[in-house]
């Protein structure tokens, strides 16, 4: 099994992947202060909740946006497995094409989505994932990734709404059932969630005019499925994406013999 680990700003998404399917899927909160020990611990435990042993780990793959627990979830695999993680970055191969001004700066998980889209569906394309942040990435008609923007995450501008406003209230990431709201809870859902969904629209269609060319949209994230419905382009939504593309790199940076 290959376990794969994303380590977000917010969370770190476990998968196990067993062949082509993918056993298990958790989550832990990530945190910074956490010592490698706790992180090695937590990961024992959500193994022996899903019936695997450290033993049945054939190789672990780590993407991270946050160095610091980058650094701890190395030495905690390394204490549970006995096994040194792979790390995307600098080294891996991903057969990704990276046209940005300066390709280093470009995210590991915004890299592993891009590899598991291009797997599955042919370019050009669009990769939303709406995370902490949300980002759109582009890869042109041959699959090189030539930019994309990065916008505050649905909780972050839900976040700054309601801290920085004494009289708005905090509230739920449900759906709106109107674009006009009639009570303050109702318009701040629209404003949150519909807004997002509008944006969306929005850039597809601007980013689409800059290609010449209609493109397909691939969405991940917790938060994507939820404003996904609410959008007018076509989106293909894909929850396991990050997973299923630190599986295949996995597989092509370690042939066995």
């Amino acid at each position: 099994m290959i376990l794969t680990i994303d380590v977000g700003n917010s969370n770190i998404v476990l998968g196990g992947v067993e062949g082509n399917d993918i056993v298990f899927e958790a989550r832990l909160r990530t945190d910074a202060t956490k010592t490698s020990d706790e992180y090695c611990i937590d990961l024992k435990m959500i193994l022996e909740v899903y019936g695997i042993k450290s033993v049945d780990i054939e190789g672990t793959i780590i993407a991270s946006v946050v160095p610091q627990v980058l650094n701890s979830m190395q030495t905690a695999v390394k204490k549970l497995t006995g096994k040194t993680a792979l790390v995307v970055g600098p080294g891996l191969k991903t057969g990704l094409n990276i046209l940005i001004e300066n390709p280093a700066q470009t995210g590991a998980d915004l890299v592993v989505g891009c590899v598991a889209a291009l797997r599955e569906h042919k370019p050009p394309m669009i990769v939303v994932d709406m995370g902490t942040a949300t980002t759109m990435i582009v890869l042109n008609k041959d699959g090189a990734l030539i930019g994309g923007m990065i916008a505050p995450g649905v909780k972050i501008s839900l976040d700054a709404l309601t801290e920085r406003t004494a009289l708005l209230p905090g509230l739920q990431l449900d759906q709106p059932k109107k674009a006009i709201g009639r009570n303050t809870i109702d318009c701040m859902r629209s404003g949150i969630m519909m807004g997002a969904a509008c944006m969306l629209d929005g850039m597809v269609e601007r980013m689409e005019a800059e290609l010449g060319c209609k493109t397909t949209v691939v969405a991940t994230g917790g938060i994507a499925k939820f404003v996904i419905p609410m959008c007018k382009t076509p989106m293909i939504y894909d929850k396991d994406l990050l997973v299923k593309g630190l599986a295949a790199l996995y597989r092509d940076n370690v042939r066995k013999p």
